[in-house]
């Protein structure tokens, strides 16, 4: 058994995941008000996002099943001892992401959250599945909170929050990604300009699509 499959975190995980499958960002009165253009609009805005994600704090925003075992089984096999994640929401992500660090004996995991409603909900969640101890939780906007105080190298970062910020969150990365390191972005096809930078080769990363809604890349030095 894995921390991941076993009590306490395997019955809080799936308790979470039928809330967040029971609550639709289409169907909130807070984005149903708005045209599909307008959202669009909202989500690839870089001045709007803290507007249109301030509207959504009442929505788990999870990742899929299938993208939380991906994190997990990334995390391990990659021996992973230091991970960033832009985006904390109610913390379903960030489970799957200490679960592992704690069946790799240990690690660090800094995660960022402008929604202080959110973070309440993430410490909570963490407590419960008894992988507080392992993460860090920052309030406010990533682009301060995520520019200081970093571990010298990050092995794994998650990009999982305001869609427009990816390329500003992976700047300020860059520097401290360990060659192998793994970027895994979270509905990645609305932020173009992130997703040019990572498939370029001159770059420096190896990039694909994953399933339907995830990028997942590789430092390549």
């Amino acid at each position: 058994m894995t921390t991941l499959t076993s009590t306490p975190l395997a019955p809080l995980l799936d308790r979470l995941f039928e809330e967040a499958d029971s609550q639709s960002v289409q169907e909130s009165p807070a984005v149903a008000a708005l045209s599909s253009a307008e959202r669009s609009r909202l989500m690839r805005s870089k001045t709007d996002y803290l507007d249109f994600y301030g509207r959504l704090k009442d929505l788990p925003l999870a990742v899929s099943r299938e993208t939380g075992v991906l994190l997990y089984m990334l995390t391990r096999s990659g021996n992973v001892r230091t991970i960033v994640e832009f985006g904390t929401s109610f913390g379903i992500s960030t489970l799957h992401l200490a679960a592992a660090l704690r069946d790799n004996g240990g690690g660090y995991l800094i995660t960022s959250e402008f929604e202080p409603s959110k973070v309440v909900r993430a410490r909570r969640n963490l407590t419960d599945g008894g992988l507080i101890d392992l993460v860090e939780i920052r309030e406010g906007d990533a682009l301060q909170t995520l520019g200081v105080d970093l571990p010298e190298t990050v092995d794994l970062l998650l990009l999982d929050g305001a869609k427009a910020l990816y390329p500003e969150i992976l700047g300020l990365m860059e520097s401290r990604l360990r060659p192998g390191a793994f970027i895994v972005a979270d509905n990645a096809d609305y932020s173009p300009e992130y997703l040019a930078y990572v498939r370029s080769p001159a770059n420096g990363y190896l990039s694909t699509p994953f399933g339907e809604d995830v990028e997942l890349s590789m430092r390549l030095g």
